[in-house]
């Protein structure tokens, strides 16, 4: 089946396209930025430029499903007037673009899943999907859009938005900015604590978008959200307890009122939603209780870049490529300084070490590495040994496909300086790893894509 998916390289996205990928779909993203999005999407897939301002022209694929998650982060900064446009334009334009282009198109699709939230409904316990919405800045937003998103129900698609609650998941999301407050002890309730909040951890809401496209009983506002709600004093003392961290430091609300102005009520405003939904429609909660969800979040080691690239090229001779210890250097930008100081055997095999010295944003780093798995044709893995980071783990895997290779990256990284150290660095260390593995990606392509006579 051929997908069109938008936003992909966000939270939600990164977790659905490996899903999608496993099922054996054909992924098509719509993205602001290729280059970007090639080193963001954890799978390799056909990538196309569009701006969600402008008019949908240029898909050549006979799509089959779209799931639109399009939408700026309503989390990520004070309600301005410019701000609050940015968020509604986002959602609501892009998706009455994206149905006129397939209003015009003559290959009809059969599944269209939006994105939708439960900002839609007032803040008061919520019985079922039919339940009145509210009258505030969000429920208009929700409200618009699920509007323009059933208009798709007019070309005969069956529809779905799903209503999402707060988004549980390691790097991204709600417990990106929670986490590190929490793991220095400095967390606490929010204003009185006594508020709900329903939530739902990604890979439950990428679980329960896989199972939309085929399910044909999914239609409608659907509630995508875990089966237990939870109060913020709830929230709060479970993550604690977790981390083994106090959490004494309570957030008046009128502080954030002050702080964050109308944005203040996605933290204060109390919204326990029923999801019984979902359950009938036989979806199985991968992560229902909170406990279990919050544990596999904080029990995470460290930060993790997986990318995918494709080449035309046999699997031995790609793999020996990067087997072959002197091409590491023409993979490694000129900004690293990247020598080859040592290497204990070449071709790499498992027990080689690696020396090299490089320079990272101008200092001098010593870097050593060891291969500790090698399988010719399947994989290989390296470790650093000594070098910057606290904890370093790369796995190289190649795969036969499509007449060529797929090569797929997955690097485990953890930075030093505890949690201030990992809050202040990671940003623009993930920064320079895109930059590098973008680099790395446009050297292999033209490195072993077969050159074309002119």
């Amino acid at each position: 089946m051929k997908i069109l998916v938008t936003c992909a390289t966000g939270f939600v996205g990164k977790t659905l396209l490996p899903l999608l990928a496993e099922k054996g779909h054909k992924i098509i993203v719509l993205t602001r930025d290729i280059k970007s999005a090639q080193v963001r999407l954890p799978v390799a897939c056909k990538i196309i430029e569009w701006s969600s301002k402008k008019t949908l022209t240029h898909i050549k694929d006979d799509i089959d499903t779209v799931i639109n998650l399009c939408g700026e982060n309503v989390a990520s900064g004070r309600w301005t007037s410019k701000r609050k446009q940015a968020i509604y334009n986002s959602r609501i334009i892009a998706t009455r673009n994206l149905i006129d282009y397939f209003r015009n198109n003559s290959n009809p699709i059969k599944t269209w899943i939006s994105a939708s939230a439960i900002g839609i409904y007032e803040n008061a316990h919520v019985a079922d999907e039919s339940a009145p919405t509210g009258h505030g800045f969000l429920a208009k937003v929700c409200r618009d859009w699920e509007e323009e998103t059933f208009k798709a129900k007019e070309l005969n698609i069956r529809t779905v938005a799903f209503r999402i609650g707060i988004v549980l998941g390691f790097d991204g999301g709600a417990m990106e900015k929670m986490l590190p407050l929490f793991k220095l002890g400095l967390g606490g309730k929010i204003s009185n604590g006594n508020q709900w909040m329903s939530w739902i951890h990604v890979r439950d809401l990428a679980g329960l978008i896989v199972e939309a496209i085929d399910n044909p009983s999914y239609e409608g506002p659907v509630n995508a959200l875990s089966p237990n709600p939870v109060t913020n004093c709830e929230f709060t003392s479970t993550l604690s307890r977790i981390l083994k961290r106090p959490s004494i430091f309570p957030v008046p609300g009128w502080v954030l009122k002050l702080l964050l102005g109308e944005m203040s009520q996605l933290l204060i405003n109390s919204q326990k939603i029923n999801s019984d939904l979902v359950k009938s429609l036989g979806y199985k909660f991968i992560y229902p209780k909170l406990k279990n969800a919050l544990k596999i979040i904080c029990d995470q080691a460290g930060h993790t870049l997986a990318v995918e690239q494709w080449v035309p090229q046999p699997l031995d001779k790609t793999f020996s490529f990067f087997t072959d210890p002197q091409n590491l250097e023409a993979l490694t930008p000129e900004f690293l300084q990247f020598k080859i100081l040592k290497v204990t055997s070449s071709p790499i095999q498992e027990g080689t070490i690696l020396d090299y010295s490089l320079k990272i944003r101008g200092i001098p780093i010593h870097w050593q590495s060891k291969i500790t798995e090698c399988i010719f044709g399947v994989r290989f893995s390296d470790m650093q040994t000594r070098g910057p980071y606290l904890f370093w783990h790369h796995t190289h895997e190649f795969f036969e496909k499509n007449g060529g290779t797929l090569i797929r990256d997955k690097v485990l990284y953890k930075l030093p300086g505890w949690t201030p150290g990992d809050v202040i660095a990671h940003w623009l260390v993930r920064k320079d790893l895109e930059k590098i593995f973008l680099y790395r990606r446009e050297v292999i392509a033209e490195l072993l894509y077969p050159k074309t006579e002119t």
